[in-house]
Formats: structure tokens, C-alpha cells, sequence
């Protein structure tokens, strides 16, 4: 790994914190993902799942953690399986992780080689009468791939169906959706590196520069400052392309006049950024570039102001829906009469602005977090409201990461990156 690792003491934290949440006499795994085939003998990148490392720091392919307060030997409290390394595996992958790595990273004291899982587990499922599934039950997902969990669940039904089951992610959207000093460091750091990206680019910036050519310049400075690369698939949007919201094709030419929508950021550690800048291709803003850029910016600025313990995430929506139809109006996008026909469930204002403004994050790009629960400090928001106009040729979007605090406004990690549009212009022209 590039990154540097959190403190053993910030897992140890974690995994006592799930384990209060247990019922009694219950067991709870953990596993890592897959590495996914691409074809012929070609894999993708491994990403480690969020939650077993977020419960344990172990950033490797092939690991099961077990958590069990009631076990009858201390020792199997917590345990950490790892794919023991022989002379093959160091030679053609490198060596993993020793048990004596594995304990020092996680804090876990008890860790086998994963040949020992189902000796140990069966030993395990006699002392227990309920196991933790970790199914995933995120808002957004939509995955059609069967996982490693979900081939251990069903290999675990098949042989112990005389366990109680309960699930594990309900747990988990609480405990992660409120961020830890060390966490909140990991993505400031990941902030600062999209920050040098944002300058570096910003110098790059000029008239028939290619959308994939801002994507090497940021990912050149993303990579060199000890990140992975993008937090997410990159979207660099000149002109019309920005009315795409998910436009990540990246093979245009911007041309003068126009403005280009980044929607970039780094990872650090397997914490994600989210930060959208909309720049000028020639070093200027329009009059009508610059009306619609700062109806856009004062958007996102109120909206931040409501990011304050005990919001409801509806009711926010319903208050930035109301900012965005007066910036509208203003604009003369909308008329009285839009506003007069629009419905709850069909405001004007998405014919312009269709997304949501303001997601959790973390240790996914759309972190964890319980949607009907009221906001609480040390949360993490994006905060990116945007307005897209088809019918002219260009949209804006704006977007950076804050910290929810006790009393006033958010922390904003990103209030370092260019955002003014007199800093933008007079740093594109220097």
C-alpha cells in the first residue's frame, strides 16, 4: 500500500463499538472482497471492502474477520484469517501479510492462516446461536455480482441451518456515517491531494486542451502524492458534455468559450474526495457563464449553513429545492407560472438542477449513513448543487466536503481550492 495506515487503536475502537450493538451469543464475519476477472488471465485493481477494514485495516485480498464477545476462550474474541504466503505466492505477488503483521495493523491478538477457517468456525458454531450476515444494504446499490459474502452466506445457511441470522449493515450505517478524528484526517489528506491536482490543472487549462488530458495531469499529481488515483471514475465535462451528469467518456476537445466541469477527486488510505469545479477553457467567464456560476455558488453556500446536528435529510432537500427556484427565477429559467403547476413530487426546479444536493461520505464516494436519522456532528457531506442548461451549451456544478460541527457552520475540507471566480480567472491567466 501507498498510504500510510491508521493507528491499531482506531480498529480496536471500531470492532468494540459493532460488538456492543451484538446480541448475545452471536457471531459476526467479515470478508474480503474478490478480485474480479476481466478476461482471459487479466483481473482488475483489488479494492478491499469498506467494512472489514474499517473494522480492521487489513487491505488484502482473501481475509475474514470473526467477531464473537461470547466466545468461551478469550483468545477467539476476535479473530483475523489471512492467505498464508509460500515461496510461489512471494516470488510472483510479493509476500503478505505475516500473522504477526496482520495483529500489529488491526490490533487483533488471535490471527490464523485462512486454511484454519472452518476447523475454527465449526468449533465457533457450537458455542453460538446467531450469525451476522453482511449483506449490502446501501440506498444506491444496485449490484448484480455475487460477492465473496454473499457465497459465504449461502455456504454458511447451507451448513448451519440451525443458526438464528441478523445483519450486520444497520450497525454499520451508524457507527460509520459518524467520523473519527484520525478518519476526518485521511480525507483531508485526500482533499489536499485533490487541491494540487485542481492547481496543477488549472495552469494546464487553454482552448483545444483535450478532456483526457486534464484526466492525465490530475491523475499524474494524484498518484505522485501517494494516492491510489481517482476516488471515483473521473468526469471531465467541456461544454454541452456537462449536461451528461455522469458523462466519464472524456474524449472531447475543449474549445474557447466554453467551460469545463471536473468532477475529480483523489483517494487517500481508501477515503474518497468529491469535489466539482467549473472552469473557463479561455481564462474567462461569460456575463452569462458568471450569472449562472454564482447563482450556483451561493446555492451551495447556504446550503452549507444547513448542515447543523439534528437536520432531517428531507427536509433539507425541500429547504436547497426552495434556494435553487429563487436562483432560478432570477435567471429567468423559470417563470411564476413553472412555479405556480410544479408538484411535491415534480418541482420546477429539477428540470434544471435533477440530483440530489448532498451525500454522505467516507469510505465510499456515497458513504454510509441512515437517511431518516437526524444529522449529528463529525458526519461528512458533500455539498453540490449544480445548474444545467441544454439549450445553451453549458451546466455548472460546484462541490466540496464538510464536516458537520457541534455549533455553527461546517468545517469545509476543501476551502483551499480555487472556487471564486476572480481566484479562477486570475489563476488561469497567470
Amino acid at each position: 500500500m501507498k498510504y500510510l495506515p491508521l493507528s491499531s487503536s482506531f480498529y480496536r475502537k471500531n470492532r468494540k463499538a459493532f460488538m456492543g450493538h451484538m446480541k448475545p451469543k452471536s457471531l459476526a464475519i467479515f470478508n474480503s472482497n474478490d478480485i474480479y476477472p476481466v478476461s482471459a488471465d487479466c483481473v482488475l485493481p483489488f479494492e478491499q471492502h469498506r467494512d472489514i477494514f474499517y473494522l480492521s485495516g487489513v487491505d488484502q485480498e482473501e481475509s475474514i474477520l470473526v467477531l464473537f464477545p461470547d466466545t468461551v476462550e478469550s483468545k477467539h474474541r476476535e479473530i483475523l484469517f489471512v492467505r498464508k504466503t509460500n515461496a510461489h505466492i512471494a516470488v510472483w505477488e510479493g509476500a503478505k501479510l505475516s500473522k504477526e503483521e496482520a495483529s500489529a495493523l488491526s490490533g487483533v491478538p488471535t490471527v490464523y492462516w485462512l486454511d484454519d477457517f472452518k476447523a475454527v468456525f465449526q468449533e465457533l458454531s457450537t458455542q453460538c446461536e446467531t450469525f451476522y450476515f453482511n449483506t449490502n444494504e446501501h440506498y444506491r446499490q444496485a449490484v448484480e455480482t455475487e460477492t465473496r459474502e454473499d457465497r459465504f452466506i449461502k455456504w454458511c445457511k447451507k451448513h448451519y441451518p440451525a443458526h438464528a441470522v441478523a445483519k450486520s449493515n444497520p450497525i454499520l450505517q451508524q457507527l460509520r456515517s459518524v467520523k473519527d478524528a484520525e478518519e476526518i484526517e485521511q480525507l483531508q489528506r485526500a482533499c489536499d491531494i485533490t487541491e494540487r491536482g485542481i492547481r496543477r490543472v488549472v495552469s494546464f487549462l487553454k482552448p483545444e486542451v483535450w478532456e483526457y488530458e486534464i484526466e492525465a495531469e490530475l491523475v499524474h499529481e494524484f498518484l505522485r502524492n501517494r494516492s491510489k488515483g481517482f476516488a471515483y471514475e473521473p468526469i471531465i465535462a467541456s461544454g454541452a458534455n456537462a449536461n451528461v451528469l455522469h458523462y466519464t467518456v472524456n474524449n472531447q476537445q475543449c474549445k474557447a468559450g466554453d467551460l469545463v466541469l471536473m468532477d475529480v477527486a483523489a483517494e487517500y488510505g481508501n477515503y474518497s474526495a468529491d469535489l466539482t469545479r467549473t472552469f473557463p477553457v479561455s481564462g474567462t467567464y461569460t456575463p452569462r457563464q458568471k450569472k449562472v456560476y454564482n447563482a450556483v455558488l451561493r446555492v451551495k453556500n447556504e446550503a452549507t449553513k444547513l448542515l447543523v446536528p439534528g437536520t432531517l435529510w428531507k427536509e433539507f432537500h425541500v429547504e436547497v429545492g426552495n434556494l435553487m427556484t429563487s436562483e432560478l427565477l432570477g435567471l429567468g429559467l423559470l417563470d411564476k407560472a413553472d412555479v405556480q403547476n410544479e408538484t411535491p413530487e415534480k418541482p420546477a426546479y429539477k428540470k434544471y438542477f435533477m440530483h440530489g444536493t448532498a451525500h454522505h461520505l467516507g469510505l465510499n464516494t456515497h458513504d454510509y449513513g441512515l437517511l431518516h436519522l437526524p444529522m449529528e456532528p463529525n458526519m461528512v457531506f458533500t455539498v453540490e448543487p449544480g445548474i444545467y442548461i441544454p439549450e445553451e451549451g453549458f451546466g455548472v456544478r460546484l462541490e466540496d466536503d464538510v464536516v458537520i460541527q457541534k455549533t455553527g457552520a461546517p468545517l469545509n475540507l476543501m476551502e483551499n481550492i480555487p472556487i471564486e471566480i476572480e481566484e479562477i480567472e486570475s489563476l488561469i491567466n497567470a
